[in-house]
């Protein structure tokens, strides 16, 4: 009924998940889409919703997301979007102290943060990386710190569980249960990365760290935070890489995401401008978003000053015959989707 009711023209909203950019669903005249959590979705995926209209027609797209890409990649990736930033915390919140433990000494105590914390009227996440014990990985499950923490360091406190694996049904109530404040703790995996909002947390454990990535590490801190009162994060266990290392430290440096961005940028490698691979090797020969920044600034200024006095290049034979030759349709196509 919704499917034939978008096609119809007769829905004025529609909010919903990926399943908004599958083949079935078309519109009538799509004139706005909103794209929360922008980082979840891929290129591909963004490019899908703007080729949905029966008319042809492209709608106005507004993207946000928590968790930005490094502004020198914004730049080029995002060239013809008009960037807002907000750096700012929203009024009445406290900044988050972030702290890493690194050996069994400090987690000892984390441990006795969260029991106070809880003593105090508070709430505090544990978020794993995995659901259940690996024979493969030396990480700790879901399950099983859930099992622990309740027969030994948090034993005496409310300890909910939540995963991926719970039905929806089950989901629901653990988490109106935490909301409700009925649970003190809650064991997680990164099912709580986005869209949970307790303000009363105020503690975010996360086991194992070195096996998340900034922009998770940065969301998942941002469960916390979201009332008045102070707010800690913890990342607890130690990184057997140099890169492992260089994340916790920024993490416990800085709560800036355009800065840990930067951190990222550096780590991962920046990428394909020119294709889907959003990470690692990149396409530019010569030049580098991380290096460069200032140039790519300078570059793009020119761009746009020609663009705008020759939209079509046609005072510009030579750069446009030399466009065509180094980027091609498909490639030039993919500029376009983004």
């Amino acid at each position: 009924q919704i499917l034939a009711d978008l096609a119809e023209g007769l829905v004025d909203l529609v909010i919903g998940t990926h399943a908004l950019i599958q083949e079935a669903v078309t519109f009538h005249s799509l004139g706005a889409v909103v794209i929360d959590e922008q980082h979840r979705f891929g290129v591909e995926q963004r490019a899908a919703l703007r080729e949905k209209n029966a008319d042809g027609t492209v709608p106005d797209v507004l993207v946000m997301t928590a968790t930005p890409i490094p502004r020198t990649a914004a730049m080029t990736v995002y060239g013809d979007l008009d960037v807002s930033v907000l750096d700012e915390l929203p009024p009445g919140r406290t900044p988050i102290v972030t702290r890493w433990a690194a050996d069994a000494e400090a987690e000892v105590a984390v441990w006795e943060q969260v029991r106070a914390e809880v003593a105090a009227g508070h709430q505090a996440y544990v978020v794993c990386p995995l659901i259940e014990e690996s024979d493969k990985l030396e990480v700790r499950s879901a399950e099983a710190t859930h099992d622990e923490l309740v027969s030994g360091e948090l034993a005496g406190l409310s300890v909910g569980l939540l995963h991926g694996r719970l039905g929806s049904a089950e989901k629901e109530q653990v988490m109106s249960l935490f909301r409700a404040g009925r649970l003190d703790v809650l064991v997680a995996t990164t099912v709580i990365e986005v869209g949970v909002d307790v303000p009363n947390a105020t503690v975010m454990v996360i086991l194992d760290a070195h096996r998340f990535g900034i922009a998770q590490l940065h969301q998942l801190r941002g469960r916390v935070g979201r009332g008045a009162a102070r707010s800690w994060c913890h990342l607890v266990g130690e990184a057997p890489t140099p890169d492992g290392v260089a994340r916790l430290e920024a993490m416990v440096r800085t709560t800036d995401g355009f800065e840990l961005a930067e951190v990222d940028l550096e780590l991962r490698g920046e990428g394909t401008i020119m294709g889907e691979r959003q990470k690692g090797r990149t396409d530019l020969k010569l030049a580098s978003l991380r290096r460069d920044r200032d140039w790519v600034e300078r570059a793009r200024a020119d761009a746009m000053a020609l663009l705008d006095a020759d939209p079509d290049l046609a005072d510009h034979a030579d750069l446009a015959a030399e466009i065509d030759l180094l980027l091609g349709e498909d490639e030039s196509a993919f500029l376009f989707k983004s």
